[in-house]
């Protein structure tokens, strides 16, 4: 006998003489069905699981849309714009004085012919108010305090103070650069005629604002007129290029060594 193990036949031979009502027999025998059963239910699942979010998606959204189709908008009056004083307004005339106001007249010695204006009489500036001009009162005026001005200006003090090049913005410059003002000094001074003449002559000078040349001294020279011929140098000068701090032109402290040598 041909054996089908796919079918339930070896069952009946494997439980031959046993015990037929005991679980396992049972089990084996409904095994294909309980199988089939979970391959079945399984596969539902599985198409559930994948197509849950495409069927949530379909779901109309309704209260979401009723939500945002209630949403109104409101117009909003703006308050008005602010408008910024004017300036350069005169001030509005003053407001009469609640009594009468008569005019000052200084008196002064005078021949009779030559008074123009009397002044006036003790019965006229009683209970009156005297100024600088006959103003009728109201006595209904209604009383005005002056506001509070502005005070003093403050005045910017100018900046006279002298910098040194190490903490200076911008240095000072000659113009051309410093090669031509080497080249200057070289052309035009003139060294004393003293053979073997060797040494430097160390001078400072102020670089004013407007780059002119000021407080010219001499630290040290080497003798036979040296430091006076720099100072002449210096003095006639072209104007420099300021420093500049904070953008804007101050003085500077400027030192420079001259190097002399005559022939031996």
């Amino acid at each position: 006998m041909k054996l089908d193990i796919l079918k339930n036949q070896w069952l009946d031979i494997v439980f031959e003489g046993r015990n037929k009502t005991y679980g396992a027999y049972e089990l084996r025998k409904s095994n294909g069905k309980t199988t089939v059963k979970a391959l079945i239910l399984g596969a539902i699942f599985f198409s559930l699981a994948v197509a849950a979010p495409l069927i949530i998606d379909l779901i109309p959204k309704g209260k979401e849309e009723d939500m945002d189709r209630d949403i109104k908008i409101t117009a909003i009056k703006l308050p008005p714009k602010k408008e910024e004083p004017k300036l350069n307004v005169p001030p509005p005339p003053p407001p009469p004085p609640k009594v009468d106001q008569v005019k000052f007249v200084k008196p002064v010695v005078a021949k009779a012919e030559e008074v123009t204006e009397e002044p006036p009489k003790i019965v006229e500036i009683k209970e009156k108010k005297l100024g600088a001009q006959t103003i009728k009162g109201d006595p209904d005026a209604v009383l005005s305090v002056a506001p509070v001005g502005p005070g003093p200006t403050k005045i910017v003090e100018e900046d006279n103070q002298i910098y040194n090049t190490a903490g200076i913005e911008v240095k000072p410059e000659f113009p051309g650069g410093m090669a031509k003002f080497y080249k200057y000094v070289g052309d035009n001074y003139r060294a004393p005629e003293e053979e073997g003449l060797k040494g430097k002559v160390y001078v400072t000078f102020v670089v004013e604002k407007d780059g002119s040349l000021t407080d010219i001294k001499v630290l040290r020279d080497i003798g036979y007129g040296t430091g006076k011929e720099a100072i002449r140098v210096l003095s006639k000068c072209p104007r420099w290029n300021p420093g500049i701090q904070n953008g804007k032109p101050v003085r500077v402290l400027y030192s420079l060594p001259i190097q002399i040598q005559t022939a031996d």
